[in-house]
């Protein structure tokens, strides 16, 4: 989760990534900064995101990118 929510940071230092759970929804990071975000991960932890995996109930929160990157990381 530390190596997750330094990606974080490096996108948008500004973000309590510990309590933040609005990410999309309160469109605290736009498109470009999923495109980022998606190709650090995929870089980082060697996994494949696609399209399906491309919904706000899975990047609103730092939890919840993990939660993905680990099920992902599964598959």
């Amino acid at each position: 989760m530390d190596e997750l929510v330094g990606i974080l940071k490096g996108i948008h230092p500004e973000i309590d990534y510990e309590t933040e759970n609005g990410l999309i929804d309160k469109r605290l990071f736009d498109s470009f900064d999923i495109v980022t975000l998606v190709g650090q991960l995929t870089e980082e932890y060697d996994i494949e995101i696609g399209p399906e995996d491309l919904v706000p109930e899975n990047f609103n929160s730092a939890k919840q990118i993990y939660e993905l990157v680990e099920r992902l990381m599964e598959e």
